[in-house]
């Protein structure tokens, strides 16, 4: 299975390409993410512009993403997901739990704003 791994400074944005999330790529996936988070990554977006359907072990891989970054003090974001996808997010009832971005850049701008606020938490603590 392929991905592209794009690293930025503050996150990194990992696409697989593949057209189905489902128990088939998921342990591949869920192997990348434990990577990246070990590797001292806290922020990652999960860029699904490329897949086309899902089903709950590749959800299931977005819920362990969220409890590796949230552990690191970081935010997972599932970037670019179709109707479909959106769809059982919502009735697997993960939207509650799950933060999701239309696009690539609002979830840039997710980060960013979460960094700062952390930054600015920090600056009033020791002051």
């Amino acid at each position: 299975m392929k991905f592209t791994i794009d690293k930025h400074e503050k996150y990194v944005v990992i696409q697989p390409h593949v057209e189905v999330l489902d128990g088939d790529s998921a342990p591949k996936i869920k192997a990348e993410f434990l990577l990246r988070n070990t590797g001292g990554q806290r922020n990652i977006v999960f860029d699904l512009s490329q897949v086309k359907e899902a089903d709950s072990s590749g959800l299931r891989t977005g819920l362990l993403a969220h409890r590796l970054c949230k552990a690191a003090g970081g935010v997972f974001i599932l970037a670019c997901a179709n109707q479909q996808i959106k769809n059982l997010i919502s009735m697997c009832k993960l939207d509650e739990v799950l933060t999701v971005a239309p696009n690539t850049a609002d979830a840039e701008d997710l980060i960013f704003s979460k960094e700062l606020e952390k930054d600015l938490r920090g600056a009033v603590e020791e002051g």
